[in-house]
């Protein structure tokens, strides 16, 4: 990856313009998009996010690009890619933002023309708010880049991704499989969002905004969610998301079970072992 990369950014969402926003300050002075919104691409292009960048009529923007940024919902990626892929040139490495990977990127690899990579990616850093015109507000600094090759994937596209990752500002980046992936995304993504999600929608919460702490604001920031995109991740991660809820309903019940025993030790325990967890994992944020 050098600075002469033509990038192309496929969708000019609030990922897809932090992108393009980071590539450009990391300079790359060719970095171009396309969307469905013009507004989104006006927006982008005025900000100086992008060089320029279409809604219609941008095969030649496909075609010319050296690297690109599906930043795309799992179904819309796979369309595009039918629709759009071989017009990509040989030598072309792509990735891709999606919160989901196996069966999509098996899908999308298959799809591509002979000589066009796809490395999957996953930036870990969305926010509970949409559209280029909060790009600004996402920080790729603290947050996982995660990378998940198959077989199919060549050094070069992993160093790609590596690089990527860098360039953009990521602290960590990490290599796993499209499995381990989704496994890891069932429980410390979406099934926090599920639990927020649970949470405001309990009759009447809205009420309890004049008496909240700190503790419940937190909990629930995410409530605030993308539902088209957050039900399709669901949907296309589901089995390894219901496994996740049946666990967390088994370690509810079991605290439900200590209150009914009134079985202050076995509680006692239980917060001791959370409070150990959340140490282990403070101190290994704090190493890497």
């Amino acid at each position: 990856m050098n600075k002469n990369d033509r990038f192309l950014i496929v969708g000019l969402g609030l990922l897809g313009g932090s992108y393009a926003r980071g590539l450009t300050r990391a300079g790359f002075g060719e970095v171009y998009a396309i969307d469905t919104n013009p507004e989104a691409i006006r927006f982008a292009r005025d900000k100086g996010y992008i060089a320029d960048g279409a809604t219609e009529n941008f095969e030649e923007l496909v075609r010319m690009a050296d690297r690109v940024v599906f930043a795309l919902y799992p179904t819309a990626l796979e369309g595009w890619v039918a629709r759009y892929g071989a017009l990509l040139r040989p030598g072309c490495i792509c990735t891709d933002v999606s919160g989901v990977k196996a069966g999509l990127v098996e899908t999308v690899q298959a799809a591509l023309p002979e000589g066009v990579e796809f490395i999957a990616s996953h930036p870990m850093a969305g926010k509970e708010v949409s559209g280029v015109e909060n790009a600004h507000l996402v920080d790729f600094s603290p947050a996982n880049f995660l990378i998940t090759p198959t077989e199919r994937n060549t050094p070069e596209g992993v160093e790609f991704a590596r690089q990527l990752g860098r360039a953009l500002g990521f602290a960590h980046i990490r290599v796993l499989s499209c499995a381990e992936h989704d496994r890891m995304i069932g429980y410390v993504s979406q099934l926090t969002h599920a639990i927020a999600v649970s949470l405001m929608c309990a009759p009447g919460a809205e009420r309890f905004a004049e008496y909240t702490g700190d503790s419940f604001r937190d909990l629930t920031r995410i409530a605030r969610i993308n539902e088209t995109m957050w039900a399709e991740l669901f949907l296309w991660n589901r089995e390894n998301l219901i496994d996740e809820i049946d666990g967390f309903t088994a370690r509810l019940q079991a605290l439900k079970g200590y209150l009914q025993q009134g079985d202050r030790a076995a509680l006692e325990e239980m917060f001791r072992q959370s409070t150990r967890a959340r140490a282990a994992f403070d101190k290994k944020e704090k190493e890497e």
